[in-house]
């Protein structure tokens, strides 16, 4: 019988960490960081599994950001499951659990925030006014923490991806920034943390917006536009039973350029609301 995996141990202080991470380095070994907040799910996981395959030390973290919630509500309501997490990432053998809080990563007199004058005024950052900065701060905060050699984020969130990879490429992080693909439940919704929020009875709708976007593609595939494929898709998803559509639109892949067909590579993105909850997808066109 094969022994159970001892679970990682969970480190909640910076000078520990660093005491970690420099044995390791001091071996000539390789550091993969997998940044979350916590409440994981099988696309968290798989991002652990992918740094496990490609770095000989993965560090996953665990902050909830409030730098990045322009509604305390939202970061009030946030899933916070730390012990469940611990028990999932046993089983893949991650090196190391970091869990700072408040005071690690923004203690007393701290003023300095990252922020992007691209990338971040459209999609998400023109709903979530100031979101992005916080994004960019934290991370780059993380990678330093961390010395990562490689950092793991899910295309699910791809413009977080894109402004994470800007962001390290003009700090001079010398970090590698990988994307891997979005992870799906069986009836297509994107997996997401926020996803625990939904009622049963929302949930049995949020198959729905993957479905339009996937009749998009089809549409766009066909020769037809945004222009005269957008009014029909805003009828399925109200007739589904969702609320605000804070975007339905098709941006280029490399820079986010409003698109209304896919003249370049391109990627269908869309945030919507369901019963009090803000979901968000892409697909690449």
């Amino acid at each position: 019988m094969t022994p159970p995996v001892s679970p990682a141990p969970i480190i909640r202080k910076l000078d520990d960490l660093r005491a970690l991470t420099k044995t390791w380095k001091a071996k000539g070994e390789t550091i993969g960081i997998v940044p979350t907040m916590g409440a994981l799910h099988d696309g968290h996981l798989s991002l652990a599994r992918m740094a496990r395959a490609a770095t000989d030390r993965v560090i996953v973290t665990i902050f909830i950001n409030p730098k990045q919630f322009n509604n305390p509500d939202d970061l009030k309501n946030y899933p916070r499951t730390e012990h469940e997490d611990a028990r999932k990432l046993a089983s893949i053998g991650v090196d190391a659990i970091y869990v700072p809080d408040g005071a690690q990563m923004y203690p007393d007199g701290f003023s300095t925030t990252v922020s992007l004058d691209a990338l971040t005024d459209v999609l998400c950052g023109a709903h979530r006014l100031g979101h992005f900065d916080g994004v960019a701060t934290v991370v780059a905060k993380l990678l330093l923490q961390t010395s990562a050699d490689q950092a793991f984020f899910g295309e699910k969130d791809y413009q977080q991806l894109l402004i994470v990879r800007r962001m390290a490429v003009d700090l001079d992080i010398c970090a590698t920034i990988v994307g891997c693909p979005t992870v799906r439940e069986i009836d297509g919704l994107a997996l997401s943390s926020r996803n625990l929020l939904l009622s049963d009875r929302a949930r049995v709708k949020a198959p729905a917006l993957s479905e339009v976007m996937q009749q998009i593609t089809k549409g766009l595939a066909a020769g037809e536009t945004m222009k005269t494929l957008t009014p029909a898709a805003l009828t399925q998803l109200d007739n589904a039973g969702f609320g605000d559509v804070d975007y339905l639109e098709l941006r280029a892949a490399a820079d986010l350029s409003l698109l209304e067909s896919p003249t370049e590579p391109a990627r269908l993105f869309a945030a919507v609301w369901l019963a009090g909850v803000r979901l968000i997808d892409n697909i690449a066109i």
